[in-house]
């Protein structure tokens, strides 16, 4: 297993990864996120049936960029509670992180 990386020797350690926005398509799902929150989403990203996010082939289709090197979120200013949630280094950053071959994020 390769160390981990600091998230401080990374500077923005999201921007270069997105691994999180490619994990399961269950996965960001709605869970906390009012009506209004959701009505903010652009229905084209939105799962048909309005659980969650849309997946374009194997990653959230707000996911812009390549995993691993740069990536961004197309509506990161309305972007789910739960994308919200996930932080660099937690545990659901670098089972993400690992599914994909990048090494993990020290907290």
């Amino acid at each position: 297993m390769e160390p981990a990386i600091g998230a401080a020797e990374q500077g923005s350690p999201c921007r270069s990864c997105g691994a999180c926005c490619a994990y399961a398509p269950d996965w960001p799902r709605f869970s906390l996120e009012d009506d209004a929150a959701i009505a903010r989403i652009p229905e084209a990203l939105v799962a048909a049936n309005g659980s969650g996010m849309r997946w374009a082939g194997d990653r959230c289709a707000a996911l812009t960029g390549e995993i691993g090197k740069s990536t961004a979120c197309a509506i990161y200013d309305v972007r789910p509670d739960v994308c919200r949630a996930c932080q660099p280094g937690d545990e659901e950053c670098n089972m993400a992180r690992r599914r994909h071959g990048l090494p993990e994020i020290a907290a």
